[in-house]
């Protein structure tokens, strides 16, 4: 990671290197929707968690948006759950970037289990229309740049809601790759964001 910028009048001395997982927003300063609480707030982080957050590479560019997919997906560790349960904002506050992550992949991917079998023309376009916004809108400007780089070079899926499921499943599953995380299996999806598992605990 870079080191701070010292500030006007600070003494060289003074230079902190930035806490591991802390993330740069495009404006050169740390980004707090991008980083993660513990990490934005040192002293919360666990021994557990810090050699997770080792695997992940620590922060930057690629990890903040993988470390948001790999919340969200199910495939993080129970360890590693139960920190980001600790150590999450307190209640009312801001969301940090799991707490964003995890809201936003599970919106997609029920949005997506819901989606129609034979869209219409609108809905295609309403559906393309809302995957685009996502790398301009969406708060954590490296994990949306992260999205954006990987929808040029696979494009959306929004024949229906089959593709569109397997499309979104097939994105989340590249990030998990990056952080060296466990494969979702793509014939899942309906299990997990529909229907629930055959077995009725979700009933």
């Amino acid at each position: 990671m870079s080191t701070t910028n010292v500030p006007a009048g600070a003494s060289s001395t003074s230079k902190n290197k930035m806490p591991p997982g802390m993330v740069m927003g495009p404006d050169g300063k740390p980004c707090k929707i991008c980083t993660a609480f513990r990490n934005w707030r040192p002293g919360t982080t666990s021994g557990i968690e810090g050699n997770e957050r080792g695997r992940a590479g620590g922060g930057g560019h690629r990890s903040a948006a993988a470390m948001m997919a790999a919340l969200a997906s199910g495939t993080a560790s129970e360890k590693t759950n139960a920190v980001a349960r600790i150590d999450g904002p307190p209640p009312n506050c801001p969301p940090d970037v799991e707490q964003l992550g995890r809201a936003t992949w599970t919106f997609l991917h029920t949005t997506a289990a819901y989606y129609p079998e034979r869209p219409s023309p609108t809905q295609r376009a309403n559906m393309l229309m809302l995957l685009r916004s996502l790398p301009v809108l969406y708060p954590c400007t490296n994990c949306a740049d992260d999205f954006g780089e990987d929808m040029k070079t696979h494009p959306p899926d929004v024949s229906g809601r089959v593709g569109l499921s397997r499309w979104l499943c097939e994105r989340h599953n590249e990030v998990n790759e990056k952080l060296g995380k466990e494969r979702f299996d793509c014939a899942k999806t309906d299990e997990r964001w529909k229907d629930g598992p055959e077995d009725g605990r979700c009933d």
